[in-house]
């Protein structure tokens, strides 16, 4: 990768649909080489999809929940039963496998308290847990897809 692929993935981790001639403009290139480093990306696994961002707001998910979860169960098939069941609740966004003292890690967005109640519910009949711990969000003040690229190897 060169600083043009730099470029490539800054323009679209900002705006995906923007069209290849703008981008190839933008970094200085004709249409059909741009095109081509942007495939190349893609297979190389660098651009892992592309998404539309939506406002939760808008859609009536506006309330954000970090939950922190320890379990005294650490053997591969609680992990399977636990993982599988959380990852088919839609409300949960983001699920980490943590070091220290969590041992999960999740962001759930729900319309209010109720909401995440259930989700709750959920998550207790999924697999057993040793202790959960919410904490909502009062206010976004930061929140990006963008991931920073001064760290990627140039060649």
């Amino acid at each position: 990768m060169d600083e043009i692929d730099r470029k490539i993935l800054n323009l679209l981790q900002a705006d995906a649909t923007l069209p290849v001639s703008e981008i190839a403009d933008k970094v200085g290139l004709s249409p059909t080489p741009c095109w081509r480093r942007i495939q190349n990306l893609e297979k190389a696994g660098v651009i892992a999809r592309r998404v539309a961002l939506l406002d939760p707001e808008k859609l009536d998910v506006g309330v954000t929940v970090f939950v922190s979860i320890r379990t005294s169960q650490h053997n591969a098939a609680w992990l399977e039963r636990f993982a599988t069941g959380v990852s088919r609740i839609p409300e949960v966004v983001d699920f980490f496998r943590m070091s220290g003292e969590v041992d999960y890690l999740l962001r759930i967005v729900v319309p209010d308290i109720a909401g995440y109640d259930a989700v709750y519910k959920q998550l207790i009949r999924v697999a057993e847990l040793s202790d959960v711990s919410s904490s909502f969000a009062m206010e976004k003040i930061k929140s990006t897809t963008a991931l920073p690229l001064s760290y990627m190897a140039i060649d």
